[in-house]
């Protein structure tokens, strides 16, 4: 065994310690590198997707912990999660009126098919494939339908653009899940016209109204009428049948002063005639 000393130290010796010394280092930053780089992990809603020298390959990792050929394979995280789009289209519907509309999507990755996503448009799906297949089918929905139908099928028109849009983007490995009409606008002309009609038909509405009260209170009055007549009728006849009645009635209205005429039948006499 050789020992060093100041005496026998000498500059040859010095260089083979270092480079011992940047040796080792070198190895161990290698083992770290490789030990790191070696396997990872794939958060919670969320899908890795292999490559191998940048060709992507049928693996797709779940949740969790995996592990890889380092500096030849790579994994590209992709998000399965529910995400939401809000997509602007411009639109004219079946009478030609130019409609303005914002709608929502709420859509995830196909889990098992994220690498046919990433291999085909990778991260840019949204810009490439979802926001293109919304504008495209709402434009065609719309066109089914007159404007006055968009209004009130509203319901419809809405379901009719999410099986559309929902049959679309399954061939590219999205799947909708819901779909709704954030606004829907049309020009300022139309609007106006709408306007117009909607205040004519409810004008129209308070006229009928006003018409079946008018009618209702005129049917009141011919009641009224009639019943009032009905009583002069069943009065008039109870006087007729009764002559006491009418002797009473007439002493009722009698000033004191006699009559002038003297009417005599067969069995009682009647005052007519009075004078002052």
């Amino acid at each position: 065994m050789k020992y060093f000393s100041e005496e026998n130290w000498t500059e040859e010796d010095g260089d083979f310690k270092a480079g011992k010394l940047v040796k080792h280092i070198s190895i161990t930053f290698i083992a770290i590198i490789l030990f790191f780089g070696c396997w990872g992990t794939v958060g919670a809603g969320e899908r890795g997707v292999l490559l191998q020298f940048s060709a992507v390959q049928d693996k797709v990792f779940d949740e969790g912990l995996y592990f890889k050929i380092p500096f030849i394979q790579k994994v590209k995280i992709m998000n399965v999660q529910i995400q939401k789009a809000e997509v602007p289209s411009s639109a004219a519907s079946k009478d030609l009126q130019i409609v303005t509309s914002v709608v929502a999507i709420n859509y995830h990755l196909i889990e098992d098919t994220v690498n046919k996503v990433w291999q085909d448009v990778g991260k840019l799906y949204k810009e490439r494939i979802i926001d293109p297949a919304v504008q495209e089918t709402v434009k065609a929905t719309t066109a089914l339908y007159t404007a006055e139908e968009l209004i009130t099928k509203r319901e419809l028109v809405k379901d009719d653009i999410k099986n559309n849009i929902r049959e679309r983007l399954i061939e590219s490995d999205i799947y909708v899940d819901e779909f709704n009409i954030v606004e829907f606008d049309f020009s300022a002309a139309f609007n106006e016209a709408i306007e117009a009609k909607v205040t004519a038909e409810q004008l129209k509405l308070k006229a009928d109204r006003d018409l079946e009260r008018i009618e209702v209170e005129a049917m009141q009055k011919i009641a009224d009428a009639r019943g009032k007549a009905e009583a002069i009728r069943i009065e008039a006849m109870a006087l007729l049948n009764n002559p006491q009645v009418t002797e009473l009635r007439f002493l009722e209205k009698w000033n004191g002063i006699l009559p002038t005429t003297l009417v005599t039948g067969e069995d009682r006499s009647v005052l007519i005639g009075l004078n002052k």
